[in-house]
């Protein structure tokens, strides 16, 4: 079997997902031969580890040399995994120089780069792939499966709560997520898994958006408005550390990544989250209109004690709800860091009264309610992620659900989230078709 020549571009955290599976389950198919990120440390993290395996170890480029790095090494696709306002640049530079593209979300943060990603597809024909892993998670692929039985009837509105807890919620407001310049903010970083749900969900396209919302917990002011005054400017360092602190030491991998890489860039990846400088939104609110005549309410909270999300969706014969747990407590250790506790969790002991859980309950009007069977497998996101790499390794086969996805629906994800944006700049609604994406213009028509 020939296998595919692929490029890495951008070496954090989330590239060792792909470095992974390149060099293990996929080792058959796929093979790493160049890596590209400007951070000379965070290159060799992830060559070594790809040598380590018994593969050849990558070449290292930098950005600039991309379009050389595609030619020289012959580089059939890449997997983009840097920060999210390099998206659009280097799709469109490595579609004009003969490779396809496989990207994390967001496809990109704002509403012309967007077009300029439509341009390069168009011009030169090749695919951009989206890894939308929540699609693939067992419970979100069971309400899709009721929504798409048409159990529930035609939908007609969809409630959405997501709470970010002060574990993983915080750490956006501790890293280059906290420039909305960087990341589009919450509304296209992280919520455009939950908007693109909904779009796969309920299968219709968003049309106007309203927000509300603002930085209400997070940020030096809030922090004086609380009190929390003579904070050190990161996490990292000698003496006590609060319960918000991220002591980048204490995580052999994080240390290696970003504090011991920090001299070849600058990049500190432990700030203060009660820090000056966070241009990014905390509490967020926001009613979508959907072309199917739909309406969603949806809410993110970056602060919660407990991590998960609730979705009612409401159909004309009834009501599909479902209730996730991903985390039901962030806990505290002797040395004030939080901690997570996943037995003791799991447990739902005197530890935390709100266990990790996950449950679909189904209504249809004038019958008792029944609970839908939610089968998961091993690893991460119930075995969500697996399916998700086998796609992309592999190929998408005949899948019922749909959850293969494309540019397209990263455009369609987005434009919530860029829409909510522009939203919160005017105070106004924003009408989808108006963002000066083609695509989108063309099905209002």
């Amino acid at each position: 079997m020939t296998r595919t020549r692929y490029a890495l571009i951008g070496a954090g955290h989330r590239a060792q997902m792909y470095v992974g599976a390149i060099t293990g389950t996929y080792a058959d198919r796929a093979e790493l031969v160049a890596i590209c990120e400007p951070n000379p440390a965070r290159a060799a993290f992830h060559a070594d580890n790809v040598a380590a395996s018994g593969a050849p170890r990558p070449s290292l480029w930098t950005p600039d040399d991309l379009e050389r790095m595609i030619r020289d090494e012959r580089v059939d696709r890449v997997i983009i995994c840097s920060k999210d306002s390099t998206h659009a640049g280097l799709i469109v530079r490595a579609l004009e120089a003969g490779a396809d593209v496989v990207v994390e979300k967001p496809l990109t943060i704002d509403a012309p780069s967007a077009a300029a990603i439509e341009d390069a597809v168009e011009r030169t024909g090749r695919s951009v792939v989206l890894t939308f892993n929540y699609r693939y998670s067992p419970r979100n692929s069971a309400l899709r499966q009721v929504i798409q039985d048409g159990t529930i009837g035609e939908i007609t509105s969809v409630d959405f709560s997501w709470m970010l807890d002060t574990n993983h919620g915080a750490d956006y407001f501790r890293r280059w997520h906290r420039d909305k310049s960087n990341s589009g903010g919450l509304l296209v970083h992280k919520a455009s898994h939950h908007f693109d749900l909904v779009n796969w969900w309920i299968r219709s396209t968003p049309r106007r958006v309203y927000a509300s919302g603002g930085l209400r917990f997070y940020g030096a002011e809030n922090a004086a408005a609380r009190g929390l005054t003579d904070r050190p400017a990161r996490g990292t360092h000698e003496g006590a550390h609060d319960a918000f602190e991220l002591d980048l030491r204490d995580d052999e991998r994080l240390k290696t990544l970003y504090l011991d890489a920090e001299q070849h860039d600058g990049y500190v990846r432990d700030l203060d989250v009660f820090s000056e400088g966070i241009t990014i939104e905390d509490n967020l609110a926001l009613i979508v209109d959907y072309a199917s005549g739909a309406t969603m309410s949806y809410s993110l909270n970056a602060h919660s004690p407990w991590e998960g999300y609730r979705v009612a969706v409401n159909g004309t014969l009834g009501r599909a709800e479902l209730e996730v747990v991903e985390r039901g407590a962030v806990l505290i250790d002797d040395g004030l860091h939080p901690v997570v506790d996943p037995s003791a969790l799991e447990a739902g002991g005197s530890t935390s009264l709100r266990p990790h859980s996950e449950r679909l309950l189904v209504q249809r009007h004038w019958e008792e309610a029944f609970e839908v069977p939610i089968v998961n497998e091993g690893g991460s996101h119930g075995g969500g992620d697996a399916l998700l790499l086998s796609d992309v390794f592999v190929g998408p086969g005949d899948d019922p659900l749909a959850r293969p996805a494309d540019w397209t629906d990263g455009v369609q994800s987005i434009a919530v989230g860029i829409a909510g944006n522009r939203s919160l700049e005017t105070g106004m609604p924003v009408l989808v078709a108006d963002l000066g994406i083609r695509m989108l213009a063309r099905e209002r028509a």
